[in-house]
């Protein structure tokens, strides 16, 4: 796919890897963006920036934004939220904020544009996950447990979209250093060097986009036992009578 004239919309471009989507699209010549966020007026003004007011948890809003960007050829989901929850006891309402938002979120708007996408010639659709849609760790396994949903997601409307010429196209990536990994110790990529390799890679026609080492390594080893990949259950295992 080649962007250069295509009109964009980016769910959570306020910050981090949204930001950086708009700021790279810009270099690349998009026509137009449509900078979408529950709150535009943190958008700066920039030529050929749409400032658009979104929550992508509100139907009647996802609905306001497929008809004032009923122009756009290239989706961009990227708004998202991290709770931190543990699945076996944090907060129900933290994990289904991550679900409503991440699964849901992404669900509306798919639903909302594919019609615009298919009136327009196609266009694609770029959908943000994160490594932990393949991983589990001590904390965020249930915004993993989101991630992985819209994966399945993902990989379900690249199929259903096919037959309206609309390119579908995960992005996935370890640690990234936003606001949202801002607590947490980790060597994180740098959300403009995501942003440039999730448009690399669009561009060149790929259907899933692993943006660092990690998370190649990690979609690698999805057929290996659950006890190679996380050596402490053997040990568990071990220690029964």
């Amino acid at each position: 796919m080649d962007i250069r004239n295509e009109i964009a919309l980016v769910t959570g471009a306020n910050r981090g890897i949204g930001h950086s989507f708009v700021t790279e699209l810009r270099s690349r010549g998009v026509k137009k963006i449509y900078a979408a966020t529950r709150r535009p007026e943190t958008i700066p003004e920039m030529p050929g920036v749409v400032p658009l007011m979104l929550d992508v948890t509100d139907d009647a809003s996802v609905a306001r934004a497929a008809v004032t960007a009923g122009d756009t050829t290239l989706l961009v989901n990227n708004a998202g939220v991290s709770t931190f929850a543990r699945l076996t006891d944090g907060a129900e309402e933290d994990i289904r904020l991550e679900m409503e938002t991440n699964f849901f979120g992404t669900l509306r708007m798919v639903r909302a544009f594919a019609p615009v996408l298919g009136a327009n010639g196609g266009g694609a659709v770029l959908n943000v996950l994160s490594v932990m849609a393949w991983m589990a760790y001590e904390h965020s396994n249930s915004y993993g447990a989101s991630k992985a949903a819209t994966w399945a997601l993902t990989n379900g409307i690249r199929y259903e979209l096919a037959g309206q010429g609309t390119q579908v196209t995960a992005l996935a990536m370890a640690s990234v250093d936003t606001d949202m990994m801002a607590s947490i110790e980790d060597e994180k990529s740098a959300p403009d060097v995501i942003a440039k390799a999730a448009l690399d890679g669009l561009e060149a026609g790929s259907l899933e986009v692993l943006a660092d080492g990690r998370t190649a390594q990690w979609k690698s080893r999805l057929g290996e036992d659950p006890a190679l990949l996380y050596p402490q259950l053997s040990a568990h295992d071990a220690a029964k009578p």
